[in-house]
């Protein structure tokens, strides 16, 4: 706490206060603060969302796949059948419009080239397939 001690010259006139008194404002302040506080609803964390009730119905029906496989001379086989690549571009062109589109199981042998492989995807990606996966990396352990 401090004190104004006036100045010690000889007139008998104290100098005016020039400080604002702070303390009924930061009182009215903590008021609004609390009743800010008090008003306000608690805000819940969750969201309410009706689930559906049951169980949905099991699909059997297993999507088609096609076997795209790869030897080690760089041979392409589609579904066991050797294929050149214009055979191939022909197949992708036609599975790529198939509605829903079947899965391309790409199947690489060990010492098959990357050629062939990096071909097999560049073509089926710009012929429109979306459903790729390379398979049979159990081989390279």
């Amino acid at each position: 706490m401090g004190m104004n001690v006036g100045t010690g010259g000889g007139g008998g006139d104290p100098e005016p206060m020039m400080d604002i008194n702070t303390t009924p404002l930061i009182d009215v302040m903590l008021v609004l603060i609390i009743m800010l506080i008090i008003t306000i609803p608690i805000q819940l964390h969750s969201v309410n969302i009706e689930m559906p009730v049951g169980t949905p119905p099991v699909q059997n029906v297993k999507p088609d796949e096609v076997r795209v496989d790869i030897d080690r001379t760089g041979q392409i086989f589609w579904n066991g059948a050797p294929v050149d690549r214009m055979t191939l571009d022909a197949n992708m062109v036609e599975t790529s419009k198939r509605n829903p589109q079947p899965n391309l199981l790409i199947r690489p042998e060990k010492t098959a080239r990357y050629e062939p492989v990096a071909y097999v995807l560049a073509n089926a990606q710009r012929r429109g397939l979306n459903k790729m996966a390379l398979i049979g990396g159990e081989q390279f352990r």
